[in-house]
């Protein structure tokens, strides 16, 4: 009995100056794991870890996502097979979760008006961001492949809505690849706007079967864009640009806008300015290629 109380006495006791010796701050010995580690000082230590994480990712001037946190490349495959959520049909698109404010509640009843621009390939939201200044009461959304980009999007949405009460509220962003599910998000003729910004030239002829714009996907668009709606393209890529323009002038449910159309439209002069990818070519100079194409009636 005695030679066993020793033993336990000796075993305390080298337990309880290990833990002096190792313990983290406000750690007592006997508390925790076997180690003397406090097991509720780990866990807030844990959620220090990640806010701390969380709050490098925020610029502390602006109170927006820093984009070198979000970097991913530049391009994907759009006919790879991602696994992410996909609506099965427009009616089961959750408005609470693109739009809170104007709809808290997941009910489609509330749904008074619907999405109404798409930016395919959002990139990092710079057009989308614009566009809901000059339109506050039109819904928008941009479609991203890219996780980490469509993550940087919503923190940058999250952030705004933060710092300007009211405003932002009127878009989102989705991860999806809109090459396959434009007809799961938008019901026949609910656009009024498509954009198509620098999209991947996708050089190779072998690949041009995954370039955004051709004339089998035209048709989709046809189908999502109303009457008088209008599509937006834009790229650095004189090839691309002279493609772009040539599927949609071979479309018989489009037709181009007017110079003086295009002069009028506010839109149109944010299609090199506002995105990243277009304040990087006017830095450097460059020329881009656009063409502006309305959806129109197929004549009988």
């Amino acid at each position: 009995m005695m030679v066993k109380l020793v033993d336990i006495l000796q075993s305390k006791a080298v337990a309880t100056y290990w833990c002096s010796r190792h313990r983290p701050r406000n750690c007592w010995a006997g508390q925790g794991s076997g180690h003397g580690f406090s097991t509720t000082v780990v866990v807030n230590k844990k959620k220090m870890m990640l806010k701390n994480e969380a709050n490098h990712k925020i610029s502390k001037t602006s109170r927006l996502p820093r984009k070198r946190f979000y970097r991913a490349r530049a391009h994907s495959n759009p006919l790879s097979d991602s696994h992410f959520p996909v609506p099965i049909s427009p009616h089961h698109v959750d408005y609470s979760l693109h739009f809170p404010q104007l709809y808290p509640s997941s009910d489609k009843v509330g749904i008074s008006k619907k999405i109404q621009f798409a930016d395919i390939g959002c990139g990092f939201g710079g057009l989308l961001i614009s566009l809901s200044i000059i339109f506050p009461e039109t819904l928008m959304i941009g479609m991203e492949l890219r996780d980490k980009v469509t993550e940087y999007v919503k923190e940058r949405i999250l952030a705004l809505r933060v710092a300007n009460p009211g405003q932002y509220q009127n878009v989102s962003v989705a991860r999806t690849n809109s090459m396959k599910y434009i007809p799961n998000y938008f019901e026949k003729g609910q656009l009024s706007k498509m954009f198509f910004l620098f999209p991947d030239p996708h050089f190779k002829e072998k690949n041009h079967r995954r370039r955004v714009i051709s004339p089998q996907l035209l048709d989709e668009y046809a189908y999502a864009v109303g009457v008088g709606g209008i599509i937006y393209t834009i790229t650095d890529v004189e090839e691309l640009g002279e493609w772009m323009k040539a599927c949609l002038e071979g479309h018989p449910m489009f037709e181009a806008l007017t110079d003086e159309e295009l002069e009028d439209d506010p839109v149109v002069k944010l299609l090199s300015s506002a995105t990243e990818e277009g304040q990087k070519v006017a830095r450097n100079g460059g020329q881009t290629f656009q063409a502006v194409y309305r959806r129109v009636l197929i004549p009988l």
